[in-house]
């Protein structure tokens, strides 16, 4: 399958996800993406015509993959000019930096996600409430006139439940999941639900590998049983929890398997998955940030080729005896 062909059927795996994500959390979904395939076009074509590519190369749909990914990451209420600047440090940092398609050596969504998250981590911290839905008017109206990261309306927001839980101050599982914190994660695991039908699809037509999947929700589901300990007020968080919060099957599915990015030899994608499940679950449960996997992503990123390298010495090694 071409290069092209493989794009749309990844867009059309995330529909399922894009489509309960908006349904929950509002138009700001929509506008983030809007704008972020429109800024990442934009960019490309600036980008190619600087290194004087044929412009016909924005037509293999990488650039609008990564441009998505981005906006399935971002909360409904961040400032648009902050989508712009997080969109463009993807395709300039995460793609042309490294020689363009197919060379870079981070994943470009993930760049820009990380690039946010430490830049602007109020704003990126602005999820409205599960009960509450801001008009289309108001909404844009929000997007457009905040500048500094503060929230468009008080009253209106609420944490995630990755960030709820980890500074829930000493209560235990059954005290944490009132009827809120029920409704609030209810929400977000029906977004995860829906991402993981795209990528069974994804498995299905052979899109994808299973083994970096697997590696990853693995993992975590593994640390979570050894950390949750019945779900005492020190416990880490259920394995559900964790496989059904923030953008796990999003990134499982749809970030992970990024061949670009990720070792090319079977058993080194279960390792980098693996690793992924590991950094993430460290970061969500006692590092500085809610949810970890845009920075697990990136640190497995750059030990991709020393994964195919010690794969690769082995297999020859075992060929030479």
């Amino acid at each position: 399958m071409t290069t092209s062909g493989i794009m749309r059927m990844t867009l059309l795996a995330l529909l399922p996800g894009t489509v309960a994500y908006t349904w929950l959390y509002g138009a700001g979904v929509i506008i983030n993406l809007i704008v972020a395939i429109t800024v990442a076009a934009a960019t490309e074509a600036i980008i190619l015509r600087m290194r004087q590519l044929p412009i016909l190369s924005l037509g293999d749909g990488t650039v609008m993959v990564s441009a998505v990914l981005l906006g399935l990451c971002l909360p409904p209420l961040l400032p648009l000019w902050q989508v712009a600047v997080g969109i463009v440090f993807a395709v300039v940092f995460g793609k042309h930096v490294y020689g363009g398609m197919g060379q870079n050596v981070f994943n470009p969504a993930m760049v820009g996600f990380a690039v946010l998250i430490v830049s602007f981590p109020l704003s990126m911290s602005q999820w409205p409430e599960p009960e509450f839905r801001l008009s289309l008017t108001d909404t844009l109206s929000a997007k457009v006139t905040m500048m500094d990261g503060r929230a468009a309306y008080d009253g209106v927001t609420a944490a995630t439940p990755l960030d709820a839980y980890k500074f829930r101050t000493g209560t235990t599982n059954t005290e944490f999941f009132d009827s809120l914190q029920s409704a609030n994660w209810f929400n977000w695991m029906v977004i995860n639900l829906c991402f993981l039908a795209g990528g069974l699809y994804l498995l299905y037509r052979r899109i994808i590998s299973w083994q970096a999947p697997a590696g990853m929700l693995g993992c975590l589901v593994l640390l979570a049983l050894i950390f949750y300990d019945s779900g005492s007020s020190a416990s880490l968080g259920s394995p559900g929890f964790h496989l059904l919060s923030g953008a796990t099957m999003l990134a499982a599915f749809f970030v992970v398997t990024d061949p670009v990015t990720a070792p090319s030899d079977s058993r080194g994608l279960l390792l980098y998955g693996f690793g992924i499940g590991v950094f993430t679950f460290v970061i969500r449960t006692i590092g500085a940030y809610p949810e970890g996997i845009a920075f697990a992503v990136l640190l497995m990123n750059a030990c991709s080729p020393m994964i195919d390298h010690v794969f690769s010495a082995r297999e020859q090694l075992h060929e030479d005896n």
